[in-house]
C-alpha cells in the first residue's frame, strides 16, 4: 500500500471484500426466473419506476417467472432519485400487499434503492428513520435477514446492484443521506447490457459520471492500514483502499477510457456492453473501499436543487441527477487530495485519458483530463450552471459535513474551509 497522512498507533491490518453473485451478459435478464426458483421464492415483488416500466423490461421479467412456478408483481411507483416520502410509500404498498419471498429491482440506482428499502422494512420492526445513517437518522442495523434481491440495472452507473447502501433524499432536510449495512447488498446482479438501449444520452453521461467517480474516489481513497485496529464488530463496508477494490476501479477506468464518449455520442452496443462492464466493476471497487469528498458534495448539491432540469430525465420536478451532482466538484476535490498520494492521481488519469499529455503542474493532470471529458459529453461547467452561486456556499457545506461516514474515507483530513473553497473554486470549471 502506499504511505498515507494518517498514521495510527495501532493500524488496521485487515481488509474486507464482499460482493454478489454476477451475472452478465446479453440475455441474462431471461434467466431470472431460473435463478429465484433455486432460492424456493414462490412470490415475488420487481420493483421499477414509471419510465423503465414503458420499456415493457419489468413486465418481461415478471412474465418469465411463471414458468417456474413463481407468482410476480409489478411495482413501478419507484421515484427518480429517491425521497424519504418515496420509500416510505413503496414500503407501505410492499407491506399491504405482501408477504414476498424475494424482491427484484429493475431499473437505475434509484430503482435498486427503492428495493433495498423494501426488502428491509418487510422483513426487519421499525420505520424508514430508524436505518438511516446518523446524524440524520438512528443508524440501526438490521436484526433479521433479508429476503433474496435480484439487481437488474438498466442504466450504467451506479454500481447499485453491487453495493450496500440505498440512497435518499431527506426533504424536510434538503440532504441526501443514506441506509448502509452488509444486509443490503442484492444476492445476485444480473447486468444485461441489452437492456441500456433505451437509455437517452443525458442519462448516459450524467451515470456514466457516477461510475467514473466511484472508481476514482476508491482508488484514491485513504489505504486501509490508515485506520485504527478494528474489532471485529466494527468493521464496516467501506474499508479503504485495498489491492482487490484497486484492481476493479483500474480496470473500470480503463474501460471508460474506451467506451464513454461514444457511448454518449452513438450509443453502439460496444460501448455500451463496456460501460454496463465498467459500472459493475467500478461497483465492486468502491462497495469495499468506499467514496469521498465528491459524493459527500454531492448529496447537498442533488437535495438543494432549485429549478435544473436536466436532459434526458423527467421534466415534471427539477432535479440534479446523483451522477452529475457528483461530477461537478470532482476535478477541485481531486486537486484538493493529490498531495495525499500523488502517484494515485497521476495513474487515474493516465487510466482515463492515455493520451493525454501531462500537465506542466502534475496536480493539474487529473483535473484537466476530468474536465475534457465532463465537456465532450455535455455535463454542466460547474455549481453554477446547476443554478448555484456564492450564497449558497456555506449551506452546500453544512450538508457535506453531515456526510462523516463518506469524509472519513477521504485521503486527507476535510474540514470546513476545504469543502467551502472546493465550492467556491466549482463555480466555475470552465
Amino acid at each position: 500500500m502506499t504511505a498515507s497522512v494518517y498514521q495510527p498507533a495501532d493500524p488496521e491490518s485487515v481488509f474486507t471484500y464482499g460482493a454478489p453473485r454476477l451475472k452478465f451478459g446479453a440475455g441474462a435478464a431471461d434467466e431470472i426466473g431460473y435463478d429465484l426458483s433455486e432460492t424456493g421464492a414462490r412470490r415475488v415483488l420487481v420493483v421499477t419506476d414509471p419510465g423503465v416500466a414503458a420499456t415493457g423490461h419489468p413486465q418481461r421479467v415478471a412474465d418469465q417467472m411463471t414458468a417456474f412456478g413463481i407468482e410476480a408483481h409489478v411495482f413501478d411507483g419507484s421515484h427518480v432519485e429517491p425521497t424519504d416520502e418515496s420509500l416510505q410509500a413503496a414500503v407501505d404498498w410492499a407491506r399491504a400487499h405482501g408477504p414476498w419471498d424475494a424482491f427484484v429491482a429493475v431499473g437505475g440506482g434509484s430503482s435498486i434503492d427503492t428495493a433495498k428499502a423494501v426488502d428491509l422494512l418487510t422483513t426487519n420492526p421499525g420505520e424508514l428513520m430508524d436505518y438511516v445513517n446518523k446524524p440524520v437518522g438512528e443508524g440501526r442495523a438490521p436484526v433479521n435477514p433479508l429476503a433474496p434481491l435480484v439487481a437488474v440495472p438498466t442504466t450504467t452507473g451506479t454500481g447499485a446492484e453491487s453495493t450496500t447502501i440505498c440512497v435518499l433524499d431527506v426533504l424536510a432536510l434538503k440532504v441526501k443521506t443514506g441506509i448502509s449495512h452488509p444486509r443490503l447488498r442484492p444476492m445476485m446482479a444480473v447486468v444485461d447490457p441489452a437492456l441500456t438501449r433505451t437509455q437517452p444520452a443525458g442519462v448516459t453521461a450524467a451515470s456514466g459520471m457516477d461510475i467514473l467517480c466511484h472508481a476514482l474516489e476508491s482508488y484514491t481513497a485513504r489505504p486501509y492500514t490508515s485506520y485504527d485496529r478494528k474489532r471485529p464488530e466494527e468493521r464496516v463496508p467501506y474499508c479503504g483502499s485495498n489491492p482487490i477494490a484497486d484492481m476493479w476501479s483500474e480496470k473500470a477506468l480503463s474501460l471508460l477510457a474506451e467506451s464513454f464518449r461514444r457511448a454518449v455520442r452513438d450509443g453502439d452496443d460496444d460501448a455500451r456492453a463496456k460501460m454496463a462492464m465498467a459500472a459493475t466493476f467500478a461497483g465492486m471497487g468502491f462497495g469495499n473501499a468506499g467514496v469521498h469528498v465528491p459524493h459527500a458534495n454531492a448529496y447537498p448539491i442533488a437535495g438543494r436543487v432549485k429549478d435544473f432540469h436536466p436532459e434526458g430525465y423527467p421534466a415534471d420536478e427539477p432535479m440534479i441527477p446523483h451522477g452529475m451532482s457528483v461530477s461537478l466538484t470532482a476535478p477541485e476535490a481531486f486537486r484538493f487530495t493529490f498531495d495525499a498520494d500523488p502517484g494515485r492521481h497521476l495513474r487515474a488519469a493516465h487510466l482515463l485519458d492515455p493520451a493525454a499529455e501531462q500537465t506542466d503542474d502534475p496536480a493539474e493532470f487529473l483535473p484537466t483530463v476530468l474536465v475534457a471529458l465532463m465537456r465532450d459529453i455535455g455535463i454542466p461547467g460547474g455549481i453554477g450552471a446547476v443554478g448555484y452561486d456564492e450564497g449558497d456556499i456555506p449551506d452546500l457545506v453544512d450538508g457535506t459535513m453531515k456526510q462523516q461516514r463518506l469524509l472519513a474515507t477521504a485521503p486527507k483530513p476535510v474540514g470546513e474551509d476545504d469543502v467551502a473553497g472546493i465550492y467556491r473554486r466549482s463555480l466555475s470549471l470552465w
